[in-house]
């Protein structure tokens, strides 16, 4: 029969039963050092002093009252977020496919108030991965993930990633949107080149288009800035973002301008439960730990660090490892066995890691990782490299790609 649990996933033979900072721990006492995260979900890791509080207190209180009235976390949550970034306005919703969702929305909208009804297009990129709904899944442009779900969404276009000519080429009278990744996470950890996003700024202050940004996965301190478009010092018009908000919890948010913002007037979005008081207690306590002083930049040394020990281990075992990717704390090793043996070795040593697109496997320690845990990490993986050149003959080289 089939399981209470509908098959959408292949889980892993592991329960956890626990958790602290940087591991986890199962019911029988086996202990792994998590360098998935929830898949970047958990910022601040597992049972944090400052999450255990906020959210055990506020649960104490109120947990949800619904958006017909006053919620004083998402107003402390928002204007946070504002104070530190390029928005003037915030929405609450519970995911990355909603924040990419609303996104869309909020930018047909604008075009609308501004007189052009008819630019409701979006350039989106190949290799994009934009959730899970129909509209996203169109936005997405997989076809096997949209495989089975009818016809996919009119009004999204797909254009090489990294490629300004491509987009150039693209636009047209009516585009609503330029719409990417600044950091390409499910295809296989491809970062957007700051002389790219630049090239988009620039274009779409040229064509009326609007610059949407998710950054649902390499957002909230992920890359060691609290959004990853400020390493190109440019400003978006609107940014989705998710995972790492909640450090766990379930929420997801739209930034955006004011010229963009007051277009949403009543009625136009919704949501039930995005930005209830219990969403917004473990946000703001993930932002009391990333904004602190000096965390970022302790997120950018951690990273530093990895990146020079990997780049290490991608020379001493180029049968296994053909490249590393990624930019901060999110990380990609291109392999050149199967990834998910690669994974599958490493979770053998006691390190959880993700797999990705391009036969790659990503690397998303919470943010709090130490130096003691990166260095474990990547002894973890040494031996799993051992373990691999036990098992496998590795004939077949993949060339390093883009």
């Amino acid at each position: 029969m089939i399981s209470a649990l509908m098959p959408t996933y292949k889980r892993a033979d592991l329960a956890f039963e626990r958790g602290e900072g940087s591991w986890l721990q199962t019911s029988d006492g086996r202990r792994f050092l998590d360098f998935a995260a929830g898949i970047a979900t958990c910022s601040i890791g597992h049972a944090h002093p400052k999450m255990v509080e906020a959210v055990s207190t506020q649960a104490a209180k109120v947990m949800h009252v619904s958006n017909l009235f006053q919620i004083p976390q998402a107003e402390k949550l928002a204007r946070r977020l504002v104070e530190n970034s390029f928005a003037d306005s915030v929405f609450f919703c519970n995911s990355g496919a909603e924040a990419n969702e609303g996104m869309v929305k909020m930018a047909r909208r604008a075009q609308m108030m501004a007189g052009h009804p008819e630019r409701t297009d979006i350039i989106c990129m190949d290799g994009a991965f934009h959730g899970r709904t129909l509209a996203m899944l169109s936005a997405t442009g997989n076809p096997k993930y949209l495989e089975g779900f009818g016809e996919p969404v009119k009004g999204f276009l797909h254009v090489p990633f990294n490629d300004i000519e491509a987009v150039k080429a693209a636009i047209t009278p009516n585009t609503a949107a330029i719409m990417l990744e600044p950091i390409q996470g499910e295809s296989g950890i491809k970062v957007a080149s700051p002389e790219y996003l630049r090239a988009l700024r620039a274009l779409c202050d040229e064509t009326g288009a609007l610059l949407a940004l998710d950054e649902v996965q390499c957002g909230v301190g992920r890359t060691g800035r609290l959004f990853a478009h400020e390493w190109a010092d440019i400003k978006p018009d609107i940014v989705s973002t998710a995972k790492g908000l909640g450090g766990g919890f379930p929420i997801g948010a739209i930034l955006t301008t004011e010229t963009i913002a007051k277009g949403m007037t009543p009625g136009t979005h919704g949501t039930t439960f995005g930005g209830n008081p219990l969403a917004c207690a473990a946000g703001n306590a993930v932002l009391d730990v990333i904004l602190a002083p000096g965390f970022l930049d302790q997120v950018c040394t951690r990273a530093a660090l990895l990146d020079e020990l990997l780049d290490s281990l991608v020379a001493d075992a180029p049968d296994i490892f053909a490249q590393r990717r990624g930019l901060g704390l999110l990380i990609g090793l291109r392999c050149v066995p199967t990834v998910g043996d690669v994974q599958g070795a490493a979770q053998n040593e006691g390190l959880l890691c993700v797999t990705a697109g391009d036969n790659v496997l990503r690397l998303v320690p919470p943010l709090t990782v130490s130096e003691e845990e990166c260095r474990k990490a990547v002894a973890m993986l040494v031996q799993a490299v051992s373990t691999l050149r036990k098992n496998h003959n590795n004939k077949t080289v993949l060339e390093p790609t883009a």
